[in-house]
């Protein structure tokens, strides 16, 4: 009666917090959407789209900057709704982690206290590792972001990393763009258009400068990440792990994550054959360093 109780509790608790997460997640997306639209407001509508009518160089320079603005945009767009959309990963239900016969202990990744997403209280449930935010055990998680109001893990962590990277692009290209827009703020000279639209350039600016430096120490991080195969998680908890063996060398750490097919490197999709062909896609194999493995066998 009591392990009933406490089950129905725990769903209970985990559909309340489904819910409020449903809530901050569409917050958080008016909040993306917002900042795009703004953007867009500040670059196209208030200073180079009209700079397409002003001939000359001023022409051509606005319908270059407007092309490579709308590509990087679209891309940006494709990629974050394709991560917020996307399952990151599903770990069966009945899967239990690998526990050593003679020490009884389970992998340190893989082991965790408190109680498991089924609300069993057993020591052998207590080991398997699962998102608190979204109630169920991830695969490959990295890391749940409120961004993008998803987990990001094995299916979908490429397209979080192109995210940030053709945000990076998008924020870079707006912030030179701008730049002309931010020194006249400060000075007196003259920008065509409305007072207002150099108040609202400046502020774009000041946003967009803010993004390009958060993002990039961000896909330092994660870059350091995918060259060595780690997640997030990982990276914080294999500080006592000598030699991480799922370590499989730069390039082949790349392809677990972009695949093998360089013509899907940059767009939020797969190819049918790496689909097949990339283990940590397929659920729970994950190819493992040999010469660590061969040392771990000794």
């Amino acid at each position: 009666m009591d392990r009933s109780r406490g089950t129905v509790m725990m769903a209970l608790n985990v559909f309340r917090l489904c819910t409020r997460l449903r809530i901050l997640g569409s917050v958080m997306m008016v909040i993306v959407l917002s900042l795009v639209g703004f953007t867009y407001h500040v670059l196209v509508l208030a200073n180079y789209g009209p700079g397409l009518f002003h001939g000359g160089i001023r022409s051509l320079t606005a319908l270059s900057v407007l092309l490579l603005f709308h590509a990087l945009l679209v891309m940006l767009l494709w990629c974050y709704f394709s991560v917020v959309f996307t399952d990151p990963g599903r770990v069966p239900s009945n899967w239990m982690p690998t526990i050593d016969d003679e020490s009884g202990d389970a992998d340190p990744l893989v082991e965790s206290s408190g109680l498991a997403s089924n609300g069993l209280n057993e020591p052998e449930y207590r080991r398997i590792r699962y998102c608190r935010k979204c109630g169920r055990c991830v695969l490959k998680m990295d890391h749940h972001c409120i961004w993008v109001v998803n987990c990001v893990g094995a299916l979908n962590y490429k397209y979080f990393l192109l995210f940030l990277f053709y945000t990076f692009l998008e924020t870079t290209l707006v912030t030179l763009s701008l730049l002309p827009y931010f020194m006249a703020f400060f000075t007196d000279e003259e920008i065509s258009g409305p007072s207002t639209n150099l108040a609202v350039s400046f502020i774009a600016f000041v946003l967009n400068l803010a993004f390009v430096l958060s993002i990039l120490g961000f896909m330092i991080m994660h870059i350091s990440f995918v060259t060595s195969n780690t997640t997030t998680i990982e990276a914080y908890e294999r500080k006592a792990t000598p030699k991480w063996h799922y370590d499989l060398g730069w390039r082949k750490n790349y392809e677990q994550v972009f695949g093998t097919d360089k013509r899907y490197w940059f767009i939020p999709a797969y190819s049918e054959e790496d689909l097949r062909r990339i283990p940590a896609l397929q659920g729970l194999e994950f190819p493992i360093e040999p010469d660590v493995e061969a040392l771990q066998q000794l």
